[in-house]
């Protein structure tokens, strides 16, 4: 049993929760809400403000922390759920990184093809504490969403929020192939290393261009 939850409240050099960037946000848009209230706004906030484009993977610390995050506007999965961690930290809600390998069957061949791989390695997620821990995944923005062909993940701080295992119309979504565990901060060292194991184009080339949402398919509605 976890008792002792302060790790997960800690400012850290990642989630900088007591930078400016992520101040303002909580002070405008988060003040006077409850704790639920606040997972929740957050949550869509960092689902759709920052659309998702996982050419935009970062190979320095500075990229993946959460004021950098905040002044962006594309991100992926582990810089949005650990600029979502920040957040709930920022207002007193423990929270973690979750990190596990994926395979997205609904990613575009394009980039597959540059990525060298159907894993998504150490994809990133949230966990949030309210009387038990909660995962978050605000990952995909709606608009990518609909071009995919499934609903968007929605979330209501009591149960969890992981990826559909099956789009809109019965087709393989999102498959959950290794659990790579929970962290109280962002083990930077050990994702460069498995992108290194699992990308080595990415390392060696730098970064690709490109934009997932261009490259994919709409999907018949």
């Amino acid at each position: 049993m976890m008792n002792d939850l302060s790790i997960y409240l800690a400012p850290s050099y990642y989630m900088d929760f007591e930078s400016e960037p992520i101040q303002d946000y909580v002070r405008s848009e988060l003040a006077g809400l409850s704790q639920k209230e606040a997972a929740i706004k957050a949550y869509y906030f960092v689902r759709d403000h920052f659309r998702y484009n996982p050419y935009k993977v970062g190979f320095t610390p500075e990229e993946y922390r959460s004021s950098y995050i905040m002044t962006q506007k594309q991100s992926f999965c582990i810089p949005k759920s650990v600029l979502y961690c920040s957040l709930m930290r920022a207002v007193g809600i423990p929270s973690r990184l979750g990190l596990a390998d994926v395979i997205n069957h609904l990613s575009s061949e394009e980039f597959i093809k540059k990525l060298g791989s159907e894993i998504f390695a150490f994809h990133g997620f949230a966990e949030i504490y309210l009387d038990g821990w909660i995962k978050a995944t605000p990952v995909f923005d709606s608009r990518l969403c609909k071009k995919f062909g499934v609903a968007p993940l929605d979330f209501d701080a009591e149960h969890d929020a992981m990826f559909q295992s099956f789009d809109d119309h019965g087709n393989q979504f999102m498959e959950y192939v290794k659990d790579r565990g929970v962290h109280a901060d962002l083990p930077f060292d050990t994702i460069m290393e498995g992108f290194r194991e699992f990308y080595p184009n990415f390392l060696t080339s730098g970064k690709k261009d490109g934009d997932l949402m261009e490259e994919t398919v709409p999907k018949a509605t």
